[in-house]
């Protein structure tokens, strides 16, 4: 192997290591502040380990005080409805963009990635108003609403894909009689199943994490999600860090355990859409 062959080989690993280094230190040191103590975590630095290892103090506070079981109940609620909207309502935009042909078709896909490139804080304003006036302020379905009705890479998913599938299943379904409904939902829908997968673990990890739309919408502290009722122990003089890095670490696991048992359908479904 030539000077110039090893510097490139060794640069490759050099940068995959800095790389996991950069993703890896905040992790572990949210894992080790979650087992220290109060004195340990404000006199000692980021980096040094716990004295006990088993003290298990900051996550029952957590979990108890920061009524995490509501908060995981509230936000297995929002999951379940958000990404089934998502879902269906993403699926339905692709199915009518990709077999139908209309005036408008090119300006409405140009709009949907416009709308993909403004960002959400500009909108606020309009937008709270809109979710007041349904009278759905502070109820879980204000999340709900925003969560389904904007996402513009849901849609695009479901359009890479759909694409791949034969119009003649559509023709062959309208010979024997089917409706476009039933078509959607019998020919076309079982065969998007990659992209929900697909559409399923990457919104749902998404609102899994946001914080600000939970924040904003559902200030009652009987609505708390996971993400907002780490902020419980955020005072305006100071924060007990290793109470919330123990919350953290409660609330990491879910998505760890997911991504990890699931992790071939993300790959899997954003490879064949970009091939497809």
């Amino acid at each position: 192997m030539s000077a110039g062959a090893r510097a490139a080989v060794t640069g490759k690993y050099a940068s995959l290591v800095a790389a996991s280094v950069v993703t890896l230190l905040p992790l572990v040191v949210v894992f080790m502040a979650a087992f220290k103590t109060e004195a340990e975590s404000q006199n000692g630095g980021p980096l040094k380990p716990p004295h006990d290892w088993f003290n298990l103090h900051n996550f029952q506070i957590a979990f108890t005080q920061g009524h995490m079981l509501r908060a995981f109940g509230n936000t297995a609620f929002i999951l379940v409805f958000a990404v089934s909207g998502t879902v269906l309502i993403g699926s339905m935009t692709a199915y009518a963009i990709d077999r139908y042909r209309f005036r408008l078709r090119r300006l409405t896909i140009g709009l949907f990635l416009l709308a993909a490139l403004v960002p959400g804080v500009t909108t606020q304003v309009a937008t709270f108003q809109i979710i007041n006036s349904f009278g759905i302020f502070d109820t879980r379905w204000a999340p709900i609403a925003l969560y389904t009705g904007t996402d513009i890479v849901s849609i695009m998913i479901f359009l890479q894909f759909m694409r791949s599938i034969p119009i003649s299943l559509d023709e062959a379904a309208r010979i024997d009689g089917a409706s476009p409904v039933r078509i959607y939902f019998q020919v076309i829908l079982p065969l998007l199943k990659p992209a929900i997968a697909t559409v399923v673990i990457v919104k749902g990890v998404v609102i899994y994490n946001d914080f600000y739309t939970p924040f904003l919408y559902m200030p009652s502290p009987d609505l708390g999600v996971i993400s907002t009722s780490l902020y419980y122990f955020k005072g305006p003089y100071g924060a007990h860090w290793e109470i919330i890095c123990a919350g953290a670490v409660l609330v990491i696991i879910p998505t760890l355990v997911v991504f990890l048992f699931l992790q071939r359908f993300i790959y899997n479904g954003f490879t064949r859409g970009a091939m497809k």
